[in-house]
């Protein structure tokens, strides 16, 4: 008997062989009978991955189904993609062994600023959380020790609060409606966080997934001490 089995009143693992997702079932035998499946690449040719793959552009990207992509410049492409290979990587395990998914990578590596971050989630802002997120999907896409990934770390361990979790740094100001929407959607001034504010639950979520997918950042006490605040929040409402 697996040792996870012990610890559950049902097994799963029948319902999950049953499920009829093609997917569901390899990583099942995989991840918890420990059954020696094909190899992973009969995951990557499934029909729902080319449905993926087929709207793929030359560049890298997926563009919008439709809808403008002129203002903020190539947001949405950036959006589409994003959730393209975050689809691709964490739910049938892509890496940068297929050849689509390291131009799927590059493309997003394209926005990444100098500091270290993904710039152009949210216009000129910070995105601290999509950072966190989109780092986490190319950690698991096999960029681990890329210097970049490495500069994204960087960059997210300066952007802490005081009291050592994260937020949104446009959040952290008081702007009208009105403004928040120019300051996200248009050329705007990067706004600086006012690190006296408390962290956000939500975004500390989002940026605790790149450092728990990384061997080498997972167990940093600036991702502990982050991971501790987030333990106490449970059931209560977000700053």
């Amino acid at each position: 008997m697996a040792s996870w089995l012990s610890e559950l009143k049902h097994d799963p693992s029948r319902a999950l062989m049953a499920s009829g997702n093609e997917a569901v079932a390899y990583f099942a035998r995989r991840d918890l009978l420990g059954e020696d499946p094909d190899p992973l690449k009969a995951v990557w040719g499934l029909p729902e991955v080319e449905r993926i793959l087929r709207k793929q552009r030359d560049d890298g990207s997926w563009g919008p189904q439709g809808l403008s992509d002129r203002y903020p410049p190539r947001h949405k492409t950036l959006l589409e993609t994003f959730k393209a290979l975050r689809t691709l990587v964490r739910r049938y395990q892509l890496t940068q062994g297929h050849e689509a998914a390291a131009r799927a990578a590059e493309y997003l590596f394209g926005w990444q600023t100098q500091g270290g971050d993904f710039r152009g989630f949210i216009g000129d802002q910070y995105a601290t959380y999509y950072t966190g997120e989109t780092m986490a999907v190319l950690v698991l896409c096999g960029y681990g020790e890329d210097p970049r990934i490495h500069r994204g770390f960087r960059w997210l361990l300066s952007m802490r609060q005081d009291d050592g979790g994260w937020t949104i740094p446009l959040l952290t100001h008081r702007l009208d409606r009105i403004t928040g929407l120019r300051a996200t959607s248009g050329p705007w001034e990067t706004l600086e966080p006012d690190r006296s504010k408390p962290f956000s639950h939500n975004w500390t979520d989002m940026v605790l997934r790149a450092f728990a997918v990384h061997p080498g950042y997972s167990s940093r006490e600036e991702a502990l001490h982050a991971a501790r605040l987030l333990k106490t929040r449970f059931f209560k409402p977000d700053a």
